[in-house]
């Protein structure tokens, strides 16, 4: 409809000349103005912010921390602090699993979102479960948001190394390995520079305090507006 009306807008004038009785002159505003008319949505999706979903586990959902000082709070005002028009939803739920992210995929990421952060596998990873079910879980996430077209980024885990060495492949590779398959941004391991660095997590050691939250941020951030770039440059096709 854009190119069809970008054609009748430059043909205006010829047809307003073209036209001798004032009836024919009515109906070429009546084209116009339908045209402008079918075009507003378009216009209207285009500019409006972007919709990202953080899908994730305590990581995401800020566990410790004010709902301000969680992860999609801060990475929402690190984004607008560049310019960015984005919404970024929380949709963290700690104690989460990947095959748990799935469960309640549907209503955790609705429709009208253009992105996702996609942050799951670490409690699969503490609790030992099989990296094959973790990699079926997070596989069929993706499988199903790419299906609706909306665009992923995928925050990588790592397995912990008190792992023997086979299951800390078989983890680690998932990652990676599903980012090549479905062709998906990849930031490799979401803890990157805060895994194992007391000043930057709570008393727990496992999740982050408000320092590791701006660490994550800060080093994620190049990868995040890229995903921006990308669901809009998807949303205008």
């Amino acid at each position: 409809m854009r190119c069809s009306l970008v054609a009748l807008v430059v043909r205006w004038p010829v047809l307003l000349r073209s036209y001798a009785s004032c009836a024919a002159r009515v109906q070429v505003v009546a084209l116009l103005a339908t045209a402008l008319a079918l075009s507003a949505p378009v216009a209207a999706a285009a500019d409006r912010p972007v919709r990202i979903v953080a899908l994730g586990d305590s990581l995401t959902a800020g566990f410790g921390l004010p709902a301000d000082a969680a992860f999609p709070a801060k990475l929402e005002r690190a984004l607008k602090a560049k310019g960015l028009a984005v919404e970024v939803t929380n949709a963290g739920v700690s104690g989460d699993t990947a095959s748990g992210g799935l469960a309640r995929l549907d209503w955790s990421v609705p429709d009208g979102t253009d992105a996702v952060i996609l942050e799951l596998g670490a409690n699969d990873m503490l609790r030992g479960m099989d990296p094959q079910v973790t990699r079926q879980a997070l596989e069929e996430i993706v499988r199903r948001l790419t299906q609706r077209r909306v665009t992923v980024l995928l925050a990588g885990m790592r397995a912990a190394a008190n792992f023997d060495a086979n299951y800390r492949r078989d983890f680690d590779a998932i990652y990676p390995e599903l980012a090549t398959r479905y062709d998906l941004l990849l930031y490799p391991f979401f803890l990157d520079g805060i895994a194992g660095e007391n000043a930057l997590n709570q008393g727990d050691g496992l999740h982050p305090s408000g320092a590791g939250v701006d660490a994550i941020v800060a080093r994620i951030l190049p990868k995040v507006e890229e995903l921006v770039r990308q669901a809009r440059s998807r949303r205008r096709m």
